[in-house]
């Protein structure tokens, strides 16, 4: 046992009780994230009887495919209404909460460390079992309850902003999507002084476009109209250059030796904002591959498999491996429209994929991709680039937040215990 460490079987006990009467019918399981969610598992005709009840403030872990899955799905239940899990799981709860707060503990199993530590006890089976056993020999530093409760609540509070920002880039999104669609599907957009005037009617400046009585013409590729003026253009004339990147050899260290250029995968292309990557490679491996350096406002989108058609906006000077596809823009302006307009239309892009069991563009499939473009009388992109790069700062700050979260985590290692307590 590590110096001012305990035990945690010293401070919880296992729950058993069954949904008997089934009077609880919500059956939930635990995600990556280690928070509750809805049970995918079909229930008809299972009997529910059998399955475990969490209340609040207990816990329960899923002891399968821990060795596997390298981490511990665990989570505090803090909702007043009871749930069950499947009986497979394991329940449990604090002994004494005045000895150790459920909500620091739950803040210690977040910890990287923590799943490790998991992992590391897992047996040799072909999940990798972890039982209750297991668990309660997992140590953990225990202070005063006074200083537990500190330590959560600035993480709590940290937690909070996160969620705040969070809810703040929803609406930029969803903004971004109303106006996207009002302007580029339902051709609703602004009228421009000089078309209002070019008409002979400047009381139209600023009213929308197709309701105004805005021109119209019949564009066949699309068996639809079109604003006049407007052109449907390929995405490859709209960019200014498209490129795809690659993967420096990975059997050489001096390649991946420093941070020197970020270099992103497609696992982090999920419709967000980059600010930074989870890789970096060295000058050498550089320039010793074919990847590319990418400028800022460059927008990606993902080619392959499970992120196919899903897109970033590049806040940062970056690589990438080979499945991304880069999209350099003449103007930041441009670029966002782009992001917006290949964001609103994902569905579509997907359906123009390739492959057998996954679905698999290429550059060359996304360049054929059309969009709307015209030289005189298009709406002004400057809102658009408005929304992407305020969405953009608030990114950036539920980055800073999460390096903040890690760091409250990691400091939790020093803490020291007070006495024995529950021992």
């Amino acid at each position: 046992m590590r110096l001012n460490y305990k035990k945690i079987g010293n401070y919880v006990k296992t729950i058993n009780n069954r949904n008997h009467d089934l009077q609880v019918q919500n059956l939930q399981g635990i995600n990556i994230y280690k928070e509750f969610m809805p049970s995918v598992a079909n229930i008809i005709g299972v009997d529910l009887s059998k399955y475990k009840l969490v209340t609040k403030y207990q816990f329960a872990f899923n002891p399968m495919h821990v060795g596997r899955d390298e981490m511990l799905p665990i989570s505090i239940f803090m909702s007043d209404k009871p749930i069950i899990v499947s009986p497979a799981y394991t329940v449990f709860e604090i002994k004494d909460h005045q000895c150790l707060d459920p909500e620091y503990f739950m803040m210690w199993c977040r910890r990287p460390e923590f799943d490790r530590n998991a992992w590391f006890t897992t047996d040799s089976s072909v999940r990798g079992g972890f039982n209750w056993d297991d668990f309660c020999e997992m140590e953990l530093p225990v202070p005063s309850i006074t200083r537990q409760r500190e330590i959560f609540s600035k993480y709590n509070t940290v937690v909070e902003n996160i969620k705040l920002n969070q809810e703040i880039n929803q609406k930029l999104e969803e903004t971004a999507a109303a106006v996207y669609k009002s302007w580029f599907v339902d051709f609703e957009f602004p009228i421009t002084s000089k078309y209002a005037q070019s008409i002979c009617k400047p009381e139209l400046e600023s009213r929308p476009y197709k309701s105004s009585g805005g021109k119209m013409i019949f564009c066949e590729e699309l068996n639809q109209d079109i604003p006049k003026d407007w052109e449907k253009i390929d995405v490859g004339s709209f960019c200014k250059e498209m490129k795809n990147g690659a993967t420096p050899k990975r059997d050489n260290p001096e390649y991946w030796n420093s941070e020197d250029i970020a270099w992103i995968k497609t696992g982090e292309i999920s419709n967000n904002v980059i600010w930074n990557a989870e890789e970096y490679i060295s000058e050498l491996g550089y320039e010793n591959s074919s990847t590319k350096i990418l400028p800022e406002n460059t927008v990606l989108m993902a080619m392959y498999g499970a992120t196919a058609a899903k897109i970033s906006y590049l806040k940062i000077k970056a690589t990438t491996n080979q499945a991304c596809c880069a999209m350099v823009c003449g103007c930041s302006k441009k670029a966002a429209y782009l992001y917006y307009r290949l964001l609103n239309n994902q569905d579509e892009i997907k359906r123009s994929s390739i492959g057998g069991a996954q679905e698999n563009l290429s550059k060359a499939i996304i360049e054929k991709l059309y969009i709307f473009y015209a030289e005189e009388d298009f709406p002004d992109l400057s809102i658009l680039s408005n929304l992407l790069e305020k969405k953009a700062l608030i990114t950036k700050k539920i980055y800073k937040f999460k390096q903040l979260l890690s760091l409250l985590l990691s400091s939790m290692a020093n803490e020291k215990c007070k006495g024995d307590l529950a021992e």
